[in-house]
């Protein structure tokens, strides 16, 4: 309850002092905004037929910004690390947000569109931790409380704002600001974008144990985070400017960035920067491959000690009718060094070499 009671606190306080703030409009009575308009509205009115032809380009612009927009928020959303239990349902959202579409476009509605930030708010405020036992212990994941009725309620309130124009108008719009750039900014947490920014006024030492910072050097990764606030800063710019009808487009292009990308990173970079899975699954499995490279290089270990100790026997257990017979020239087995002779066999400097090395 921190943003409501933010905001009561602050039209309370506003309203107390009397601070000359603006106000948030609200229309006295529930209408249409026009005059000249009814709530229902034909799509073609008094416009020509070609004018449906012609709108396919710009309707299939609005088709690839809403898809794509619905699709990041709802994987953002279900991620792995959010341990989420029950099913995504993407073909649903996606048929409720074409029929709403339909609706609202009849009714001269605004289009519904995904709400990144407060759906990532919404599951933040859900989250399941352990209770701390040990003086210092931080609290552990454990999930997200799955249920629906913060979700209806939520829009049950939202329809019902509307019977309460006459107290929302004293809501003061700095608060409203204020509010949603805090909501905002704590769902920057946790996102591998945001740590990397972070990453270039931060000290080496100081750096958290990414699992990125493990395998990708660290100019590579300042590199690929400078790509990412490159196309970041011109979809900002192109949305703001009088060329914001091609922003899908330049949404759409950023496929083709990521595919350029591959002859600038290796795959295990890309894997380690621009991958789905959650950092600690990705910690886990390195782990797991480093104690499978220690195990297998033990067990190299030991094979090449269990060859040594199997040749030294069977020098120590030669008899003296199974050495051959040498002729004069060589030398006399008896002036042969035990010691000397496996100190160049192969086995035993792989032996030593394996021993050096651990």
């Amino acid at each position: 309850f921190a943003v409501f009671l933010t905001i009561v606190i602050m039209v309370l306080l506003d309203f107390v002092v009397g601070i000359p703030s603006p106000k948030l409009q609200v229309p006295h009575a529930f209408k249409p905004t026009r005059d000249d308009r009814g709530w229902f509205i034909n799509p073609i009115g008094p416009n020509p037929w070609w004018t449906v032809l012609a709108a396919l380009v710009p309707a299939l612009l609005c088709t690839i910004l809403i898809f794509m927009d619905q699709q990041i928020s709802a994987v953002i959303v279900n991620r792995k690390e959010h341990k989420l239990k029950k099913g995504c349902g993407y073909h649903l959202d996606h048929f409720v947000v074409a029929v709403m579409l339909g609706v609202c476009s009849v009714m001269g509605l605004p289009w519904f569109v995904a709400a990144t930030v407060l759906s990532i708010t919404h599951v933040n405020s859900l989250k399941v931790e352990s209770d701390c036992s040990a003086p210092g212990e931080q609290p552990k994941f454990l999930g997200i409380r799955e249920h629906r009725v913060t979700g209806l309620l939520i829009f049950v309130f939202m329809g019902c704002s509307v019977f309460f124009t006459s107290v929302l108008k004293f809501i003061p719009m700095p608060v409203l600001y204020g509010v949603f750039l805090y909501m905002g900014v704590s769902s920057l947490r946790g996102i591998q974008f945001f740590d990397r920014l972070k990453l270039f006024w931060m000290p080496a030492k100081h750096q958290p144990d990414f699992i990125y910072l493990r395998h990708v050097p660290l100019r590579k990764v300042h590199f690929f985070t400078a790509i990412q606030l490159t196309c970041l800063v011109l979809l900002w710019t192109i949305k703001v400017s009088r060329a914001a009808f091609i922003f899908p487009m330049m949404v759409l292009a950023l496929v083709f960035v990521r595919k350029a990308m591959d002859f600038c990173f290796s795959k295990r970079e890309l894997s380690s920067l621009d991958d789905l899975m959650p950092e600690r699954k990705k910690k886990l499995d390195d782990a797991r491959n480093e104690a499978g490279e220690e195990e297998e290089e033990s067990r190299s270990v030991m094979e090449a000690a269990a060859a040594a100790s199997s040749v030294q026997l069977n020098v120590g257990k030669t008899s003296d009718m199974d050495i051959p017979k040498q002729s004069s020239d060589r030398t006399d087995p008896s002036d042969i060094v035990i010691l000397d002779e496996m100190s160049q066999m192969t086995v035993w400097k792989a032996l030593t070499l394996k021993t050096e090395t651990l």
